[in-house]
Order: structure tokens, then C-alpha cells, then sequence
């Protein structure tokens, strides 16, 4: 049984709410999953003034388990067209798994939450690919095999980098993950356990042939 970390970042729930629908996915494919989160780097008392969601219940991930897992899902929220400061503090703790290696032709996948439609979702995602793919990791996203990223009858994140959601309702306020988003994360998390029991096997049986 193949082990996936779904780890994340979220201020306001939003990539909370669809890490918990891409562990599921991941979960229906009979993968173990590990639903984690990196810390917060923002003092205290900015969080609580900016009304960031505190009561998360997901423990928090450390950069030396990374190499337990055969696949890796990141969610992070936009930063200007990025990831996240508290996303990236941690990604770039990795220096030493780097070094060995020890993340080379494992899974990593990535999906994200903006503000507006056009706030950075595919930028946000392609570039936190850039920092898997100097792990050498293998980068799987949200295949159009996913139908619910072509719809035209409501606004819906979604693309073939992967599962996406918006998280302003456009007049200010709040909202939260649609159904078809989550169904998004849910088939993003699916895939890439698919893809990496397919990789596990595969490896096992070269293996078997050498």
C-alpha cells in the first residue's frame, strides 16, 4: 500500500477544506494517507487580527519525514501569483534532503486557492512545480480526464495543473470550496495514488527482473 502526505498551507480554511477532499481521493485509491500542515511563520497576534482559521486540526508536518512517502501533495494558497511565505519556509528547509536525493522520482502534485478567478491559481501551481522538480520529483496534476475542469455553467477553479478553488465570492465576502471543486481535489488525490502504486509496483518488479 502505497503512503501519500497531502501537505498544506491554509489561512482561512479554504485549502483546509480541499486537502481534506484530496486525502479522500487518495483514500478510495487504498492508499495511507497523511493529512499534515506546516507551520505558521505570521505572529500570533497578525493571525488573530487578520481572522485566520487557528483551530486546524492536522498535526504539523517535518521536512525529515518527507522521504517516508512515496507521493507528496502540496496545497498552498496564492501570494502574489506564488506560494505561500509559510509554504516555501518550508520547502526550503529541504536543502539536505536534496542532497541525498532522497525525493527523486517520487510523486508531487499541488493545488491551490486565489482571491479572484485570475488571482494566480496556474502561476501559483507551476511554480511550486519548479521547486518539486528540483527534488526530482515526478509531477502529476489534474488530468482533463477530470471533466468537471471544462464547465462553462458556473465559475469553478480546476485546470489541468490542478484542483483549485476561489475564495472570495466577488462582492468581498467569503467563499467556500463548490462541489465541483472539491470533486476536483478528490480526483487530483485518486490520481496521484493510482500513479504511484503504479510506480511502487513497477519498481518492485524491475527489481524482480534484475
Amino acid at each position: 500500500m502505497v503512503k501519500i502526505l497531502v501537505l498544506y498551507y491554509s489561512s482561512y480554511g479554504h485549502i483546509e477544506t480541499m486537502a481534506t477532499a484530496v486525502a479522500e481521493g487518495a483514500r478510495a485509491a487504498s492508499a495511507t494517507v497523511a493529512l499534515k500542515r506546516v507551520p505558521e511563520i505570521v505572529p500570533e497576534a497578525v493571525a488573530i487580527k487578520a481572522g485566520y482559521k487557528r483551530d486546524q486540526h492536522a498535526s504539523i508536518a517535518t521536512v525529515a519525514e518527507l522521504p517516508d512517502y512515496d507521493a507528496i501533495v502540496i496545497g498552498t494558497p496564492t501570494r502574489f501569483g506564488n506560494m505561500a511565505a509559510q509554504m516555501k519556509n518550508f520547502l526550503d528547509q529541504a536543502g539536505g534532503i536534496w542532497a541525498r536525493d532522497a525525493l527523486v522520482g517520487r510523486i508531487g502534485s499541488v493545488f491551490t486557492s486565489t482571491g479572484s478567478q485570475h488571482g494566480g491559481q496556474e502561476s501559483t501551481i507551476l511554480a511550486t512545480h519548479t521547486v518539486l522538480l528540483h527534488l526530482g520529483m515526478v509531477i502529476a496534476g489534474l488530468p482533463y480526464s477530470f471533466k468537471g475542469q471544462m464547465r462553462m455553467d458556473e465559475i469553478t477553479g480546476g485546470s489541468p495543473y490542478g484542483a483549485s478553488t476561489l475564495a472570495d465570492d466577488g462582492n468581498g465576502g467569503d467563499r467556500r470550496p463548490s462541489a465541483n471543486e472539491l470533486e476536483g481535489a478528490r480526483f487530483q488525490g485518486r490520481h496521484v495514488a493510482e500513479l504511484a502504486a503504479a510506480l511502487v509496483a513497477g519498481r518492485a518488479r524491475v527489481g524482480e527482473i534484475a
